[in-house]
C-alpha cells in the first residue's frame, strides 16, 4: 500500500540542505575555476544561498577546495576502475575511459587550483590509489599503444585537452572531444615521430599540490 503520511519537517530540512550542497559544490566549482582567488561569498552569491548556509557546511574556502578536488579524485578513481572492468577491446576501452573523463573534466580542477591549498592525508593516499590504478589500466592496454608513451603522459594530455575553453559550454565540450581524437590517434600503435623527450614523473604531477 503507497502510504500517504507526508514527509516531515526534519525530512524535509535535510532534502533543502542537501540541495544547497549541491548548488554550493556546483557553484564553487564554477567560480573556483575561473578565478581561483575569488573569495568564499562569491560562491555563496553564484549558489543563491545565504553565507551563513555555506558556512554551516564548509568553514572555509580551504576546506570547500578540498572538497571539490576531492570530488574530482573521486570521479577519476570511479572511471579508472570502470575502465578496467570495460569488457570491451582495449582499444575501445583506453579511448572511451578518455573520453569520459574529459567530458567530466576533472582536470581542469589541477590546472587551476593545485598549489592553492593544502591536501589533507586522505586525498594524497586517494591520488597514490588513482595512480596505481593508472598503472593498471595503462599495462592492460600499452600493446595498442606507441611504444614510446608513459602512463603518466594521459594526465598531461587531459590537462592539454581542459585548457581548451572557446564560446560558450557546449561548445567547448564538442572541441575539446575533437582534439582529444587527434590526440588518441597520436597515442595509438603504429608510424609515428618518436617524442622527444622523457614523459612527466609522478613526483612532477603531484608535487604541484604541494604549498
Amino acid at each position: 500500500m503507497v502510504s500517504t503520511r507526508t514527509p516531515s519537517p526534519l525530512s524535509g530540512r535535510r532534502a533543502e540542505a542537501a540541495r544547497n550542497d549541491e548548488r554550493i559544490l556546483a557553484s564553487a566549482r564554477a567560480v573556483f575555476l575561473d578565478d581561483p582567488d575569488a573569495p568564499i561569498t562569491a560562491v555563496a552569491k553564484h549558489a543563491g544561498v545565504g553565507i551563513s548556509a555555506l558556512y554551516t557546511r564548509y568553514g572555509s574556502k580551504e576546506e570547500l577546495l578540498r572538497k571539490i578536488c576531492k570530488d574530482g579524485l573521486q570521479t577519476f578513481v570511479a572511471e579508472t576502475e570502470a575502465a578496467l572492468e570495460d569488457p570491451r577491446d582495449d582499444w575501445t576501452a583506453w579511448s572511451d575511459y578518455m573520453r569520459r573523463l574529459v567530458a567530466a573534466d576533472t582536470s581542469s580542477m589541477t590546472l587551476a587550483l593545485a598549489g592553492t591549498f593544502t591536501p589533507t592525508a586522505e586525498m594524497f593516499e586517494l591520488a597514490e590509489r588513482a595512480n596505481g590504478l593508472s598503472q593498471r589500466l595503462f599495462e592492460r592496454v600499452r600493446h595498442g599503444l606507441r611504444p614510446d608513451l608513459d602512463v603518466h603522459d594521459p594526465s598531461v594530455v587531459f590537462e592539454m585537452v581542459a585548457a581548451i575553453k572557446l564560446g560558450d559550454r557546449p561548445r567547448t565540450e564538442r572541441l575539446r572531444q575533437r582534439y582529444l581524437t587527434i590526440v588518441l590517434d597520436g597515442m595509438r600503435a603504429g608510424e609515428g615521430t618518436e617524442l622527444p623527450g622523457p614523459p612527466p614523473s609522478w613526483s612532477e604531477l603531484s608535487g604541484r599540490w604541494v604549498t
